[in-house]
């Protein structure tokens, strides 16, 4: 797989010869905004500081109660469709009347593609005709490259926009959107100018899947933190109960459940322990019956979702930040949880899952300590090791924050997508060889 380097200012990643066509970038996405997805808030932001024009066209606009501060002004001038109306109607008249064959050939794709999938046929073919419009608006816009953050619905949308338009698109393969269904994920790969897994793990899934063929097509890049939102913290000194944040949706595939079983081992071992589950999600009534059964309540906190400053705040005073993430019955499993990186850059000493891409981001030992899925046991040694040896933890937090400036940097990462996006628009303005 290729690793392109980072483009240098000024050229074709951020601006035709003469400087009249800055990159324009459609990013398309599932829903937006998510608190739970401040990675794809902090690639487009990073990514329009390199020069690139970004416009977003979210499939679903989601309302949740808590929005990051940052997505307000990328909100108000997102591309929010609805799922029909009468311009929606007019986009597929117009394209059905001027290129039937696109528009029979994109629709046709999308069934074939996710066929045998209920989920994947009734979810496409909901938004078949908004992603037609918005092929329209692309097009009128003058996007040169749609990219799109999932290999699901979104890279589905992706292809039908450039079966319709020519635009090229490409799609970045995070977590379970890889693992649980890669219905037509051959087609994907074939029809997309490039693929993004954001880890060596989901690439060699790709490769596993597809062959050795398609390794060309794929290019790893991480998601990233800004080191600046997640500064490195102030010298811990021994005081208070020892601080342990989790941050991730109530869920199944993060494991809060065992982490929850990890705290009661500690404070039975005499551990003064306070610990914060951030977010809310599906699992929170069976959490605080499983914290009222091992007397826990008062000690773990379930905080809600907060902001990304608010999650940077409760870093800066957290002794350590653990992501026990495990595979699900349904094969759900995380990629690299951004989280991790928000730790590290902060100098926390992590305790995290020795499962799919989380090996590459931290060292067990250098940058943070791993721990087999679903194992309390070794989730309580892991922090018990951390509290008993405040050097081990100082030693584990700087290799953590050298680990990020180094390989996980929001704004290393996003170079390399711009100059993808740049080298994939050049491509696309050769004429055609006769």
């Amino acid at each position: 797989m290729t690793r392109p380097q980072p483009p240098r200012p000024g050229n074709a990643a951020s601006a035709d010869a003469d400087g009249s066509h800055p990159l324009t970038v459609a990013y398309v996405m599932s829903r937006f905004p998510k608190v739970t997805e401040t990675f794809i808030l902090r690639e487009i932001l990073a990514l329009e500081q390199q020069g690139v024009r970004v416009e977003l066209y979210p499939l679903v606009r989601e309302h949740e109660p808590v929005v990051h501060p940052e997505a307000g002004p990328l909100v108000d001038r997102a591309h929010h469709l609805p799922f029909l109306s009468v311009a929606i109607v007019a986009s597929n008249l117009w394209f059905l009347r001027r290129r039937p064959s696109a528009w029979l050939g994109a629709l046709g794709a999308v069934l074939r593609g996710t066929w045998g999938s209920l989920n994947f046929t009734v979810g496409a073919l909901a938004t078949f005709p908004k992603v037609v419009h918005a092929a329209r608006l692309m097009e009128a816009d003058g996007v040169d490259h749609v990219h799109c953050h999932f290999a699901t619905h979104p890279a589905v949308a992706g292809l039908v926009v450039s079966r319709l338009t020519g635009i090229p698109f490409s799609f970045t393969a995070h977590g379970s959107d890889l693992h649980v269904d890669r219905h037509r994920l051959d087609r994907k790969v074939a029809e997309a100018a490039f693929a993004v897994p954001i880890s060596g793990f989901n690439a060699q899934v790709v490769v596993d899947e597809l062959g050795e063929e398609v390794r060309d097509k794929l290019v790893v890049v991480h998601c990233g933190v800004d080191t600046d939102v997640f500064p490195m913290r102030p010298p811990r000194a021994p005081s208070g109960p020892f601080t342990v944040v989790c941050v991730g949706t109530l869920h199944e595939v993060k494991g809060q459940t065992h982490l929850v079983d990890a705290c009661a081992a500690l404070v039975a071992g005499g551990v003064d322990l306070a610990c914060h589950l951030v977010s809310s999600g599906p699992d929170e009534t069976s959490l605080r019956a499983q914290l009222a059964s091992h007397g826990l309540t008062g000690r773990v906190e379930l905080t809600g979702g907060l902001t990304q400053s608010e999650v940077a705040a409760l870093l800066q005073g957290a002794d350590a930040l653990v992501a026990p993430s495990v595979p699900t019955r349904q094969g759900k499993r995380e990629g690299i949880p951004v989280v991790l990186m928000e730790a590290m850059s902060s100098g926390v000493p992590v305790v995290a899952s020795d499962l799919s891409g989380i090996p590459e981001l931290v060292e067990d030992g250098v940058s943070g300590l791993l721990v087999a899925p679903r194992d309390a046991a070794g989730l309580a040694h892991a922090l018990r090791r951390l509290h008993d040896d405040p050097e081990l933890a100082a030693r584990l937090g700087a290799g953590g924050r050298e680990k990020i400036q180094r390989d996980f940097d929001v704004h290393a990462s996003a170079a390399v997508l711009a100059g993808l996006f740049g080298r994939s628009r050049s491509a696309a303005a050769q004429p055609a060889p006769a």
